[in-house]
């Protein structure tokens, strides 16, 4: 069995992005950033992605202990949840090896103003690097801006701010989108029909997703898009926006892209619209893998995921590299997200996962961002002691 798809294969794809003539050219200094990168990082980045040379290059390592800032926009959803818990487990590690000496945490709760007024509290106490979720792409830039001058580095995840500023640890949501259309694409050599379920339309995000599906269907010639709906990567307005979609749409579908972790959702609808399982492409979660437990005659899945541990640790792993003088390259960190086939879902499964388990998270089998890939972002990087994948709990843990 074959856990992961090789990075070369990953390199292929973004390779296929990259040289499509529909694709601009690059400005001098976006080239230069990327130039500046190993071959093997160059390959996950996409036009879709916004990078610059690092904002760091005088950034002076504290001394220890630091004071570990994190600054949350929402932690209403479990996904956030289980990253903030991530978080905590790795930041108490570095308290317990003296590395540390706070950790404070803030939470806005979806209001960009109050984030503003506690990232601003965060630099007036002295912090020694700021992780956060940005709740948004510009409002917080300025804040930013202040704390670099005040000698504060600031690494963002699960979402990138406009800011050359910041250091925003990511994944290529262009990518993902085409890699998923090429995994459709080769499941249904002879061709096929896809419901798109999109997350948040009009989002960012959304719109590099579906630019990347779109690149795939046209290369494959073959497949084509029946339907696109909005399921706001919520889980309950995904079966409902698929049932509906179901309820108009009498031909076979053969494929659904999506690029949240509605998986499940998406199987239930048509169940209960009394269609075939079509292959599901998405990202896995505790509840898809108990529902392919429970149907693993039917339940067809190809995607990857987008695990809240994973972007926990790699905010963490980037933010620990600098402050102790590591110098990042470029501004933007693509992470890489690891491919999952059919044949690996006995791999993820655990046995606490059931249909139900939308708040369980899969731990990959391995780390899907190794040291040695990171250490391509950074000017002589080299891995942190602090950090090892090996020591992060089960998805059953309790």
């Amino acid at each position: 069995m074959k856990t992961f798809q090789s990075g070369f294969r990953l390199s292929l794809l973004a390779a296929a992005l990259l040289s499509s003539a529909a694709v601009p050219a690059y400005s001098d200094a976006r080239s230069d950033a990327l130039q500046a990168l190993p071959e093997n990082v160059r390959a996950l980045y996409t036009d879709a992605v916004d990078v610059a040379q690092g904002a760091l290059a005088d950034f002076k390592a504290p001394a220890k202990p630091w004071r570990w800032c994190h600054s949350e926009s929402y932690m209403g959803n479990p996904w956030r949840v289980t990253f903030n818990d991530e978080l905590a487990r790795l930041v108490n590690g570095a308290k317990e090896a003296g590395d540390v000496s706070e950790f404070i945490v803030s939470d806005s709760n979806g209001d960009a103003t109050q984030q503003i007024s506690q990232i601003r509290s965060f630099i007036e106490r002295g912090c020694s690097v700021i992780t956060t979720i940005a709740g948004s792409s510009t409002a917080l830039n300025a804040v930013i801006e202040d704390a670099q001058k005040a000698g504060i580095p600031v690494i963002t995840s699960a979402g990138a701010v406009t800011t050359p500023a910041a250091i925003n640890v990511m994944h290529n949501q262009n990518l993902w989108g085409y890699q998923m259309g090429k995994g459709i694409a080769e499941a249904l050599p002879n061709g096929g029909t896809i419901l798109q379920v999109e997350g948040i339309s009009g989002h960012p995000l959304v719109q590099q997703e579906n630019a990347g599906l779109d690149k795939a269907v046209a290369e494959s010639g073959n497949l084509t898009i029946a339907r696109k709906v909005s399921g706001e990567w919520t889980g309950t307005t995904t079966k409902s926006a698929v049932l509906q979609a179901l309820a108009t749409t009498p031909q076979q579908i053969d494929a659904v892209w999506s690029t949240g972790s509605e998986a499940r959702f998406i199987a239930e609808a048509f169940q209960q619209a009394g269609r075939p399982l079509p292959l599901i492409a998405g990202s896995i979660s505790g509840d898809a893998l108990g529902f392919w437990h429970e149907n693993q005659d039917t339940f067809k899945f190809y995607g990857g995921e987008v695990s809240p541990h994973v972007a926990a640790q790699n905010a963490f792993r980037v933010a620990l590299r600098i402050i102790e003088g590591q110098k990042p390259i470029v501004n933007t960190i693509i992470a890489p997200m690891p491919t999952i086939t059919q044949a690996d879902l006995p791999t993820w499964y655990k046995d606490c996962m059931k249909p139900d388990s939308a708040a369980i998270f899969p731990i990959p089998p391995q780390d899907p961002f190794s040291e040695e890939l990171l250490n391509g972002y950074f000017s002589s990087g080299q891995a942190t002691p602090l950090y090892d994948f090996a020591k992060v709990p089960a998805s059953c843990a309790k």
